[in-house]
């Protein structure tokens, strides 16, 4: 069983769901500390006037600090769901598919979830489905009991737990997993190459790096072809 261990990210760019494509068993890494810069909260789109970050705020600094990623609490006194929905209305209203897919993302946005995970999660859950991966199994690593240990090692309880036999990483990984516990484990270890075609995109210059919705938005039912390549569909 191939499987994914990886942190929850809002609106997260097409590399997560090549990821999520490629395993059979996608697990929400939540369980590890919030990292307060990272993409948890937070991704870009693109605009007439540039790169735009859509940020949903959570809970003070003082409050998230050591925190869990499943801990970690939306703070609505900020009306950040309506903020982001306008953004986006107001940079794709013109994007060919933006209506196929309004109601999806106005359903999500029209959502009040205290947990940042569960909104995230969700709706990356759903923009999965919608794009035509049906295959992928999901579970979130908090719902796996006894689970003890620092980076590598912890990993790979996890992945022995659920049966895995092969890791699929992201590439920045290589700076601190040990291959040779996967190796004596008996776990198959594989980075990915994150090397994707150019599809129409509003306001050039060309950005290969901003939320799936960009993609989602231009390309409607092929943004897979713009994912995966033709070797790996299953």
């Amino acid at each position: 069983m191939n499987v994914v261990i990886l942190q929850p990210s809002y609106i997260p760019w097409r590399g997560y769901f090549h990821q999520i494509y490629k395993a059979d068993l996608f697990i929400f890494y939540d369980d590890v500390q919030y990292d307060k810069h990272g993409w948890r909260n937070r991704n870009q789109i693109k605009t007439a006037q540039g790169k735009q970050w859509l940020t949903i705020p959570v809970h003070s600094a003082g409050a998230t600090a050591g925190l869990l990623i499943k801990d970690v609490r939306i703070d609505w006194s900020k009306p950040w769901a309506k903020s982001h929905w306008k953004a986006l209305t107001f940079a794709y209203s013109k994007a060919p598919f933006f209506r196929h897919y309004a109601n999806l993302l106005e359903s999500f946005y029209s959502r009040r979830d205290d947990s940042l995970a569960d909104f995230t999660i969700d709706l990356t859950i759903a923009l999965a489905r919608e794009i035509g991966i049906a295959h992928t199994h999901f579970m979130r690593s908090s719902e796996i009991e006894g689970i003890g240990g620092e980076k590598t090692a912890r990993l790979i309880q996890i992945l022995k737990r659920v049966g895995a036999i092969h890791y699929i990483s992201g590439p920045s990984a290589r700076d601190y997993i040990e291959p040779e516990l996967f190796a004596a484990a008996g776990i198959t270890l594989e980075y990915m190459t994150y090397d994707y075609p150019e599809y129409p995109q509003l306001y050039p210059p060309y950005d290969p790096f901003v939320s799936l919705l960009d993609l989602l938005f231009m390309t409607g039912a092929q943004a897979l072809d713009y994912i995966i390549k033709p070797e790996e569909r299953r």
